[in-house]
This record gives C-alpha cells, structure tokens and sequence, in this order.
C-alpha cells in the first residue's frame, strides 16, 4: 500500500482510534508526525506519547489518547488535513489561520521545523498550514 499522505493517515488514525474509544493508538513514525505528536502533547490534546524506534524499519509512534473525565468525550474534536499533497496550502506570518479565535490550534511547517500558529507568529515565520486541531 503506497502512502500518498502520510500526515492525512497519521489524523485518520487518532480520529478512528477516538471513534472507537480506544486509549492507544500505534502509528509508523516520520519526523514531521513526531513533531506533530509533540504539539500535540504540548497543547494537552493527547495524554502522553512514545516513540518506539525499535519497532520496524521507522519505528512506531504509540500515543495514549486523552478523553473528557465527565462525558467521555475525546478531547480533541476535530482534526483537519488543510495542505493535501495535490494542493499546498501556505501562508505567510500575517495569513496565518486562527482555529476557532485561538481556542484550537493550527500546525505550520515552517524552516525552522513544525510548530502552531502562535509560534510561528510570534518567531514572525511563515510555513505549510498541514492541520487544524481543536
């Protein structure tokens, strides 16, 4: 099975993992969705995670899955692909998107490697749009 999109599969997984209720998903690892990970870790939308390059030629990404105590609801309700390989979508520091007034998150691939939004404003850079998360 060739990957078109390896970042589009990486959101389809947490998205059909949290569908499904499950606490951990295992995902073949990249750098760029490590840095996603890590975002995504860093925002509090994901438990933890754990990078296990021991397993296959890249190695697997498992990250534990976080859910609302009270209504058991995945905490991250929406996981957007923007840029699609057969389209990039980029954006300068002042087109940067805002997800929901700054209550979600935007993932920009920048030269200086993958960050939100509000880094990538505030190191005043410019990048790929790859997803939105809220």
């Amino acid at each position: 099975m060739a990957l078109t999109d390896p970042i589009a599969d990486y959101l389809t997984r947490i998205r059909n993992a949290q569908q499904a209720g499950h606490k951990v998903v295992e995902i073949p690892a990249s750098k760029m969705k490590k840095s996603i990970t890590e975002i995504l870790y860093d925002q509090g939308y994901i438990l933890k995670y754990m990078f296990d390059d021991e397993a296959g030629k890249q190695g697997i990404i498992k990250i534990a899955l976080k859910y609302d105590s009270g209504s058991k609801k995945p905490v991250i309700q929406k996981l957007g692909r923007i840029s699609k390989p057969g389209l990039r979508k980029y954006a300068s520091v002042g087109d940067i998107p805002r997800v929901i007034n700054g209550l979600g998150i935007a993932i920009i691939s920048t030269s200086k490697g993958v960050m939100t939004g509000k880094q990538a404003r505030a190191e005043n850079l410019g990048g790929e749009v790859l997803c939105y998360v809220y």
